[in-house]
């Protein structure tokens, strides 16, 4: 990790871990999520995160409810917050979003549990593909929700949305979903998956190159064929668990919340 891309990258990193560390919970890792992990990102692009938490002896016993939030930065960016426990059970959903962060390079483990957390972080690519049926079903679910997005004058996008009729973002999304869902069916490695061999054309899909007419119809093409390549991947293959992964990571999970509540307790 030795270009300027990856020094600015993880500068950037540090800063989220600052305000992690502010907020004042024992946390496992701090993971970049986002365009970067694609290879898709420009030279301005936000840097955001995903912080993995540990919930304190007290808010355990009380059963109180679990850490999910965002923390935005000053210039913008996001730092989500999430407790491990729910993490975990978006690893379990097939949330690319969330798989991610297994994959980037681009991460800071708390040293007190860098040897635990390890142990999932080894077994990653089960973990991508511990559901079949959830993961396709997860992939379509995205793009629709991007088809939806895609002309919505959001608070956040009308000034785009007026200039050009759509989000060209919500667009390019929804490529990078359909090219995502055919390598992985094909049974590439997930961690290659996730970086498109399309960069160039979807960089260009983003910089909004093709009229509303044009980006509306190539959007709601695309969103067929995903919805296609779903139901017949669903038709011709059995669903798969992989049973044995989730075993190894929910011991792996007890073994983070052992070493945690009697750390805390101890001290």
């Amino acid at each position: 990790m030795d270009s300027l891309h990856d020094k600015a990258i993880m500068e950037r990193l540090n800063e989220h871990k600052k305000a992690m560390i502010s907020a004042g919970y024992e946390w496992v890792g701090l993971f970049l999520q986002g365009s970067q992990n694609y290879n898709l990102d420009y030279e301005n692009s936000d840097i955001d995160s995903k912080v993995i938490v540990l919930p304190s002896f007290e808010n355990f016993v009380l059963n109180n409810k679990p850490v999910s939030f965002t923390h935005v930065m000053e210039n913008e960016e996001h730092v989500d917050f999430k407790d491990i426990r729910l993490m975990i059970e978006c690893f379990y959903k097939q949330n690319v979003n969330f798989v991610e962060i297994l994959f980037t390079k681009y991460r800071i483990l708390n040293p007190k549990y860098e040897s635990i957390f390890q142990k999932i972080l080894d077994i990653r690519e089960r973990i991508g593909r511990y559901n079949n049926y959830a993961t396709v079903n997860c992939i379509s679910g995205m793009a629709l929700e991007k088809q939806k997005a895609l002309c919505h004058p959001y608070p956040s996008l009308i000034e785009k949305i007026e200039k050009y009729g759509y989000d060209s973002k919500q667009l390019h999304h929804i490529l990078r979903m359909d090219e995502f869902l055919d390598r992985w069916i094909a049974g590439e490695p997930y961690e290659e998956c996730l970086i498109s061999k399309k960069r160039d054309y979807l960089k260009d899909i983003k910089r909004s190159i093709l009229p509303l007419d044009e980006a509306v119809e190539l959007a709601n093409e695309t969103v067929e064929k995903i919805k296609t390549t779903k139901n017949t991947y669903m038709e011709t293959h059995p669903l798969q668990i992989d049973k044995e992964a989730k075993e190894y990571v929910n011991t792996v999970l007890v073994e983070l919340m052992k070493f945690c509540l009697r750390d805390e307790i101890v001290r």
